[in-house]
């Protein structure tokens, strides 16, 4: 039975594309609302949604959540991080800011190296001052403020300063963070002392934590700009905080805090099915990922196969398997070295790469292609797994969009505090090993470089033109899945924000297939493991996108449905 019915699925995948698709929001009328916030605590996004109702830009919402996120969900994101910020106007314009933090200038290639040449152990990277970079997401928000805020900069943290002053009430999931990480989340005595109790337990869900500390030094960033951040007292406490924990030369300094620039790149742009989408080029790899697995993925139709269908996902995964080989080898950091991304997204080169998929089984091998403009003799690295992270976007009464992606990569950074707030653990998302096999690695260390990131804050633009989705993902190296399946969902299948971020999740890990319990896919492994896909892992997924879709009514803003019982308080 299983055989007869991919048989004549596979013959359906191999029928032509649709060249236009048909989602539900094909035909939009104009917009009913006045705009809409979507983040993952509800907290931030009721911040968001107060600019807004006070008359600020999208722009101005977006720096609200981020900052109240430093707040409420410390374990994710905030100042002490970077973050990816991607802006599509309604003249279908893009602009894409750089926040990402940066390597101290004295770091080497060897950072993560023990003196046999060996690399640390996960504790020994992360939770130091050696995982710290420049934080960037005071310095975005600067730059995004200055160019397209309506607000005073001041009004922007005073939903942050209240939340870290009055107190916000632990929910399920921050306490399950508390309970499963205290010594990372209690490295500092700050820390300690604000999450757990004299007994070294942590404090309960439903208990009201008031960080006095972030209050203060979010009201001087309030007050005296962003030089409060990157000069002066705080940069000083910042720099001793990470150099003191700094077992080898090269640390962090106050030079290293004050020369931060946040930078405009280049989006990545391409079409899917008519709609063009938009991401962040690098240092992030998402915004190449995403645009390379919808661009193999275009000569199938999907919509014909059904959101129900083991060969749609196949099809996902074999497209997944492409991109991220090519994200392995290429990707890190363009002003450190040549990353050839206008050969990697361009339509011939993705033809070639979809031409590799079978509708019917799963490839024996999948290596990185050689696009246009590829450096030669290139090592893949062998950095540790990516997490963390949080998403937000805003819709704009004006239909500006706003996709911002913000982390301190794993939960907590790396336990290190300065101002009330978590240091990130970002460098550890550099490559350990400089090198291999006598071939370097793109993503190595490099004083003042930016690690590759999976950030994959996207935009999508409507094929009139005009901004139709907003959408993101938290989740390490699952980000770009998220994303495009999300997309996926709304283009093939015309799902709604909410439905197309709870499709059921499946990536490839290697040979391994992670399938999200609970859900069809569970149902259908013998269909899986038919099509070639014989080592299955049935697990619950630890995601959490994002998005904000135009529809006919208005804007239709959703987090993702698998973090609401996490959010809610006793």
């Amino acid at each position: 039975m299983i055989t007869r019915t991919l048989l004549s699925l596979v013959a359906l995948a191999a029928l032509p594309a649709c060249t236009t698709a048909q989602p539900a929001t094909e035909e939009i009328t104009p917009i009913a609302s006045a705009g809409a916030v979507t983040a993952a605590d509800p907290l931030a996004q009721e911040a968001g949604m107060e600019m807004l109702r006070r008359g600020g830009s999208a722009t101005d919402a977006a720096i609200a959540v981020m900052l109240a996120l430093t707040v409420v969900e410390p374990q994710s994101s905030g100042i002490g991080g970077g973050g990816f910020y991607v802006r599509a106007s309604a003249d279908g314009s893009v602009q894409t800011l750089d926040g990402r933090e940066t390597a101290p200038r004295g770091a080497t290639p060897e950072w993560f190296l023990q003196e046999d040449g060996t690399p640390l152990s996960r504790s020994e990277s992360v939770l130091s001052g050696l995982s710290v970079g420049v934080p960037g997401n005071i310095a975005l928000a600067a730059k995004a403020h200055e160019q397209h805020g309506k607000l005073e900069w001041a009004e922007l943290f005073e939903p942050a300063i209240a939340l870290a002053r009055g107190g916000y009430k632990i929910n399920n999931r921050l306490f399950g963070f508390l309970e499963r990480m205290p010594e990372r989340v209690g490295k500092s005595a700050n820390g300690k002392a604000l999450f757990y109790d004299a007994a070294g337990e942590p404090l309960p869900a439903g208990t009201l934590v008031r960080n006095e500390e972030l209050a203060q030094t979010l009201e001087l960033i309030a007050s005296q700009g962003p030089s409060a951040f990157y000069n002066g007292a705080l940069a000083g406490e910042i720099a001793k905080t990470v150099a003191d924990d700094t077992p080898r030369e090269g640390a962090m300094t106050t030079y290293d805090i004050g020369s931060y620039t946040s930078l405009e790149r280049d989006a990545v742009c391409g079409t899917y099915r008519d709609y063009r989408i938009c991401g962040m080029g690098p240092p992030s790899s998402g915004g190449v990922a995403v645009m390379q697995m919808l661009g193999q993925l275009e000569r199938f139709d999907l919509a014909a196969l059904g959101a129900e269908n083991p060969v749609t996902w196949h099809l996902f995964l074999e497209s997944q398997r492409l991109a991220y080989a090519d994200r392995g080898l290429y990707l890190a950091d363009s002003d450190f070295v040549s990353v050839p991304v206008a050969g990697l997204v361009a339509p011939d080169y993705l033809a070639q790469r979809s031409a590799l998929i079978s509708a019917d089984t799963r490839a024996s091998e999948v290596k990185a292609g050689t696009p246009t403009g590829a450096p030669q003799a290139r090592a893949l690295g062998d950095e540790l797994p990516e997490r963390g992270t949080s998403h937000f976007s805003v819709a704009g009464a004006d239909g500006t969009l706003i996709s911002y992606t913000s982390t301190i990569e794993g939960p907590f950074g790396s336990g290190l505090m300065a101002g009330g707030f978590y240091l990130n653990n970002e460098l550890t998302d550099f490559s350990r090993s400089p090198e291999r096999d006598g071939k370097l690695v793109a993503n190595r260390v490099e004083g003042g470089k930016r690690p590759r990131s999976s950030m994959a804050p996207t935009v999508v633009f409507d094929p009139q033109g005009k901004p139709v989705l907003a959408i993101g993902a938290a989740g390490g190296g699952t980000i770009p899945v998220q994303t495009a399946r999300g997309i996926i969902g709304v283009i093939d299948f015309g799902l709604s924000a909410e439905e197309a971020i709870a499709l059921p999740f499946i990536m490839g890990f290697g040979d391994r297939v992670l399938i999200e319990k609970g859900t069809w896919m569970e149902e259908a492994q013998e269909a899986f493991k038919a099509l070639g896909h014989e080592e299955l892992m049935v697990r619950e997924a630890p995601l959490k996108a994002g998005a904000i879709l135009r529809t006919e009514d208005g804007w239709d803003a959703a987090r993702d449905p698998r973090i609401a019982t996490g959010l809610i308080v006793p």
